[in-house]
């Protein structure tokens, strides 16, 4: 629980500051840029939970499942660096629920 927390905390902490900056597209591109990096950096903190998990526990947390939904969220934000569309794109759902 407390490391879905942290990693809550993390994402939110490094979304928050976008709503406070100017409309320019350089400035939307730089801290989209960030937001991938830090999702890169999560990935080690997911490495390192699941690590510390019992692999006994009755219910389980899916690291993997976390793992997909924060690289589809990673892909979809370089798509839109590398390639802005006017439209909106439909994503599949969010897996959402990591207990098991």
């Amino acid at each position: 629980m407390r490391v879905t927390q942290l990693l809550i905390l993390g994402l939110l902490g490094t979304a928050l500051p976008i709503q406070f900056v100017n409309a320019d597209a350089d400035g939307e591109r730089e801290l989209l840029a960030r937001i991938a990096h830090e999702i890169e950096t999560i990935a080690s903190l997911i490495t390192q939970a699941a690590s510390q998990a019992n692999p006994d526990a009755r219910i389980r947390f899916q690291y993997g499942w976390l793992r997909q939904d924060l690289d589809q969220i990673q892909r979809g934000i370089q798509d839109h660096i590398d390639a802005p569309r006017a439209e909106p794109r439909t994503f599949p759902p969010l897996r959402g629920d990591y207990r098991r």
